[in-house]
């Protein structure tokens, strides 16, 4: 059983940067691949970025790529997701989730193939 806890979500204005920390419970966080989604009002839950186990590999959605940044510290049990240049279609609930992995290298990026989500952060911003 994994419990997760995200932070991090808030109010920014466009172009501004926000960092997501997710912690995690439990003693085996490193068996997990980890993922970040984010889900706006009437729409689906939608990936955002991945990685892997040993945080060698990593995935990001388009609307992701060359400005969020994904990274994990298996020692503090912790991902996180480095946000910068936010638009105001970033605006959503961002999700961490977490994805039984046996390996190392491997990333998901479909709603259905974790295993335990956290509650969600609010992240809004403004124009």
């Amino acid at each position: 059983q994994v419990q997760l806890v995200e932070s991090g979500g808030g109010l920014v204005q466009a172009g501004g940067s926000l960092r997501l920390s997710c912690a995690a419970s439990g003693r085996t966080f490193s068996s997990y691949a980890m993922g970040w989604f984010r889900q706006a009002p009437g729409k689906e839950r939608d990936i955002v970025a991945a990685i892997s186990r040993s945080g060698g590999n990593t995935y990001y959605a388009d609307s992701a790529k060359g400005r969020f940044t994904i990274s994990r510290d298996n020692a503090k049990n912790t991902v996180y997701l480095e946000m910068n240049s936010l638009k105001p279609e970033d605006t959503a609930v961002y999700y961490c989730a977490a994805a039984q992995s046996y390996g190392s290298s491997w990333y998901f990026i479909g709603v259905d193939e974790y295993d335990y989500w956290g509650q969600g952060t609010q992240v809004t911003v403004s124009s």
